[in-house]
């Protein structure tokens, strides 16, 4: 470990883990039920889709705050930064306030994100980071079933889900609070003197091939992870005409397949290499998106989503670890806000893509517009990135040999 000592998994389980499952545990309980529930405010699909895109605001900010505060006060920040806006998107009565807090929600759930990903990129060593990323994306997949089995109960409020996640980012901040010990990587990055935008500038341009061909992969990956979480249950409610308690089984179903999968994805990653869990993985994935066009009833509509589930765990902590693969050890911040945030416009161009198809035509289209998405980012990743874990373990012996 970068702050002293020797590395564990196990030693992550307070500080990462513990809380990452219970974020994702309470995003599974919302996720179901997100888009109808924003919906019920008379929206069309390309303002349902717009109000739940508009979170993406923030990463950047968020990055350069990460170098300023350290990775401990970013994740502690962020976990309250969220709470409010889920406590306040439970209580909303008009459009204008879901857009708030939705905007707030998004600036803390990047503080979060960015600032765990560059903690485990500073004290993960290369060998073992593809396993114990996969295993962090394993317990977010395994939080947000638990999230989709405990939304079962809740009846039928679209407003309840919200409280739970609230009470989870509270739970959460507690835990970064006692657990988080800032990394000596971390201290040191915080007495930098020279400026952020212009480190920003430099790292772009050191690293615009990559981030464009892998970004582009990446964007394209994001879109059809965030386009699939609102078309199954869009799809499901007005083209199958199910009920909400018949969507959450289908989503929790699903749920559980994706997270059976991530001890595979990361033994795959770690051995073979990172591209053997990416392109197999999202082609699966997306022929489940494409299959799901053609599904009207209750289970085709399960086995489709049971397809996307195994494509999307095959692929658990793929671009997490793809991520900090390619993250300069001098700019680690900056480089993964940047990573984020090419993967979030990917996030936001997922519900667009699904909102704004299906006013124009329907959701039956908007499935294939997905699934054509994620053959392309199948495509980029196949031919147009290179393998990281052979370039790291290349830096890692000539480090070793210098």
């Amino acid at each position: 470990m970068t702050g002293g000592g020797k590395f564990t998994r196990q030693s992550l389980i307070l500080p990462v883990y513990l809380p990452a499952f219970l974020l994702s545990f309470g995003n599974g309980v919302v996720a179901p039920t997100l888009s109808l529930y924003i919906k019920s405010f008379d929206l069309s699909y390309t303002m349902t889709t717009f109000v739940i895109a508009i979170s993406v605001v923030g990463n950047i900010p968020a990055g350069i705050l990460l170098e300023r505060i350290g990775r401990k006060s970013a994740m502690l920040i962020g976990a309250i930064v969220l709470s409010i806006s889920t406590l306040g998107i439970g209580f909303a009565h008009h459009v204008a306030e879901l857009i708030i807090y939705q905007l707030i929600g998004g600036i803390g759930i990047a503080l979060w994100g960015i600032s765990r990903h560059a903690y485990m990129t500073d004290v993960i060593p290369v060998e073992e980071r593809g396993r114990s990323i996969a295993l962090f994306g394993g317990i977010n997949r395994i939080g947000t079933f638990t999230g989709q089995v405990a939304s079962i109960f809740l009846g039928t409020s679209l407003r309840t889900p919200f409280f739970v996640y609230t009470v989870a980012s509270v739970l959460t901040a507690f835990l970064c609070a006692f657990f988080i010990v800032e990394t000596q990587r971390d201290m040191k990055i915080k007495h930098l003197s020279s400026s952020h935008m212009k480190r920003l500038l430099v790292l772009l341009k050191a690293n615009y091939k990559l981030l464009t061909t892998a970004g582009i992969g990446q964007i394209c990956v994001q879109t059809i992870r965030r386009g699939r979480t609102i078309i199954i249950p869009l799809y499901a409610s007005k083209v199958i005409e199910l009920t909400p308690q018949s969507i959450r089984f289908i989503v929790m179903f699903s749920s559980a397949v994706d997270m059976l999968m991530f001890p595979i994805a990361g033994f795959i990653m770690d051995k073979l290499g990172r591209k053997y869990a990416i392109v197999p993985g999202f082609t699966i994935f997306a022929t489940g998106i494409f299959i799901m066009r053609y599904t009207n009833s209750f289970t085709f509509l399960l086995i489709a989503a049971i397809i996307i589930g195994f494509g999307n765990g095959l692929c658990s902590g793929t671009m997490m670890t793809l991520g900090a693969d390619l993250a300069p050890s001098t700019s680690v911040g900056e480089f993964l806000s940047m990573w984020r945030l090419i993967g979030n416009f990917g996030g936001a161009v997922g519900p667009l893509v699904v909102g704004n198809i299906a006013d124009i035509w329907d959701l039956k289209i908007s499935c294939l517009a997905l699934a054509g998405i994620g053959y392309t980012a199948v495509l980029i990743f196949l031919v147009m990135v290179p393998e990281t874990l052979k370039l790291n373990n290349n830096n890692h012996d000539l480090k070793n040999k210098s």
